[in-house]
């Protein structure tokens, strides 16, 4: 199960949205082997495409340097279908490296729907989990509760 904030969450569709008509990408950082989202970085999709997304070489050595510096790792890797729903292609698959992430995918075909679902891809494998959405995280335990100690699902 992913557990993100709603800032966080905010954050990731607010970039799909504007990014559209291109897919949007960018990551979400966390301490490692937590398992926390908590650094929100949108990247630029250097295939500046519709149906294609690509970090950029540089900016991902810069991020993933940035992350050993920090003693994090990319908790969530996120972008946007902006035609097709919210779900891996086969492109998207091949090219998942990072067996711990979640892979967030944000549809933005329709304007007032948000399409906000997460993935595991491990080996070709494609296995759909639960999103949470939570009001916050605590940096050292994880999702804090409301004052009815509930959360609410995206």
């Amino acid at each position: 199960m992913l557990i993100i904030d709603e800032a966080t969450h905010a954050a990731v569709v607010a970039h799909a949205r504007r990014d559209h008509p291109d897919e949007a990408c960018g990551v979400v950082a966390g301490p490692v082997g937590s398992d926390r989202p908590q650094r929100f970085v949108p990247m630029l999709n250097a295939a500046r495409s519709p149906t294609f997304y690509e970090f950029d070489s540089q900016d991902l050595l810069a991020l993933y340097r940035e992350m050993d510096e920090r003693d994090e790792e990319p908790v969530v890797i996120y972008h946007s279908h902006t035609a097709t729903e919210a779900y891996p292609s086969r492109t998207d698959i091949a090219l998942a490296q990072e067996p711990a992430a979640h892979y967030v995918l944000v549809s933005t075909r329709e304007t007032g729907t948000t399409e906000f679902r997460s993935f595991r891809i491990i080996d070709g494998e494609v296995t759909e989990e639960d999103v949470r959405v939570v009001p916050a995280l605590d940096p050292q335990t994880g999702p804090e509760r409301g004052p009815s100690g509930s959360q609410r699902q995206a």
